[in-house]
Order: structure tokens, then C-alpha cells, then sequence
């Protein structure tokens, strides 16, 4: 059975927490793509940035639905989550859009492991980290490619 280091991608682009939304573009795109991962001032993975990311800052805002009664105001759901929703579409860098710490995989996780975390935490970007370092990283097409092979 495969295993992560076999199928990964050694050279990995990296991005940082202060690199502009822009850039990120810029570096999706010409690179063809889906995400990249986000590396703290000591070289850690921080997040995974991905071109999801990308869209939510152009999406339309939610607001809460509220009733109110008696003059108390009830929210039928998170307004919080609004306020994260605001926070990520007023994004200028990386660091205000890209979501939490990201799973990661090792380099000896097997084949048919990656593709459950991916299909089950709908993941579309693995590091992979050995010793808290980044050594490569997954996409959904590099598992694509060994269906071929």
C-alpha cells in the first residue's frame, strides 16, 4: 500500500500570515493550485489557505434571523458567526482568511487513511509534517494520479 511520502509533493509553496489576499491570488493561480499552507515566524504550519477561502470573501452576508418579544431580542442563530463571516470577507491577508490549525498527515500515513480524512473532513490539502516539519504536502489530485498509475 502507498504511502504519503510516496504520492506527496516535496517542493511545497508556502505562504505567510502576512501575505496579502492578492498575492495569494496570484500564487493560486499561476501555480495551478487549490491551496497552500500557511507557515508561522518559526516555520510551523499555521493553517491551510485554500481558494474556498478565496470565494467567501466574495460571498453574500448572512445576517442572523432575530424575533423579538416583549422587547427582548432573540437570535434563531449564531451571531457570532456572522461577526467571523464580516471578519473573513474584510480580509486583506492571509492570516484574517484562512480557516484554524489544519489537519496534518505524517509521511508514513497510508493511502486509503489520506483519502478518508479527506473525503470525511471534506479536505482538500494535507501537509504533511514530520517532527512539526513541513516535509510535502497531498491534494486531492495527487491521489487522482495514482488511480492512473
Amino acid at each position: 500500500m502507498l504511502i504519503a511520502k510516496d504520492i506527496m509533493t516535496q517542493k511545497v509553496i508556502t505562504v505567510d500570515k502576512e501575505t496579502p489576499v492578492a498575492e495569494l491570488a496570484r500564487i493560486l493561480t499561476s501555480h495551478n493550485i487549490s491551496g497552500v499552507p500557511v507557515l508561522d515566524d518559526t516555520g510551523r504550519v499555521f493553517a491551510v489557505v485554500t481558494e474556498s477561502d478565496l470565494i467567501d470573501q466574495s460571498k453574500k452576508l448572512h445576517i442572523p434571523t432575530v424575533v423579538t418579544i416583549l422587547d427582548s431580542v432573540f437570535y434563531l442563530e449564531n451571531p457570532g458567526k456572522m461577526e467571523a463571516e464580516m471578519k473573513k470577507i474584510a480580509g486583506t491577508n492571509v492570516a484574517e482568511i484562512c480557516s484554524g490549525m489544519p489537519k496534518t498527515i505524517s509521511p508514513d500515513t497510508r493511502l486509503d487513511e489520506i483519502a478518508t480524512i479527506m473525503a470525511e473532513d471534506n479536505v482538500h490539502t494535507l501537509p504533511v509534517v514530520d517532527d512539526e516539519k513541513l516535509v510535502g504536502i497531498i491534494g486531492k489530485k495527487d491521489i487522482i494520479k495514482t488511480l492512473v498509475s
